[in-house]
């Protein structure tokens, strides 16, 4: 039989996620920003870096693959969208209504110079992939200087 330490510490960040997500749904926060104001929803994303470069991965369930854009502009990443409605807007037919439907953004300052050219992005099964290559290094010069 294995030995296992005990560390008080281990479950804690779970912990701190419920309490977190108990927090926010109890009280919902107010919008920060003005893209807050304008936009209905915020998509999940998570980040993550490879040895070509940085993925980040958007789940966009019942978003339509024309209804998505993906934009840079001073190196800071952008995607935006709608969820359009499906089915009657009659809120007397609805038990419960949970799925929200409007515009989305969020954007993401890149920490380095990238050529917009080389991003690449995917949709599949409600997943929007971006795949930002990582810069191409300089190679170093040498320049030769005459002294008088």
């Amino acid at each position: 039989m294995a030995i296992v330490k005990w560390d008080p510490f281990r479950n804690i960040t779970t912990l701190q996620d419920r309490i977190n997500r108990l927090f926010e749904d109890a009280f919902p926060r107010q919008p920060d920003t003005e893209d807050d104001l304008v936009c209905a929803w915020r998509p999940l994303v998570d980040i993550h870096e490879n040895e070509d470069g940085f993925v980040i991965q958007a789940d966009l369930p019942g978003v339509d693959k024309q209804d998505v854009a993906v934009a840079v502009k001073d190196n800071v990443l952008t995607i935006s969208g709608e969820r359009k409605a499906d089915g009657p807007a009659d809120e007397n037919n609805y038990f419960r209504r949970e799925r929200i439907c409007g515009t989305f953004q969020r954007s993401f300052s890149l920490r380095t110079m990238i050529t917009p050219d080389r991003i690449k992005a995917s949709f599949k099964n409600g997943v929007l992939k971006v795949e930002i290559p990582k810069p191409q290094e300089e190679k170093a010069r040498r320049v030769t200087v005459s002294i008088d």
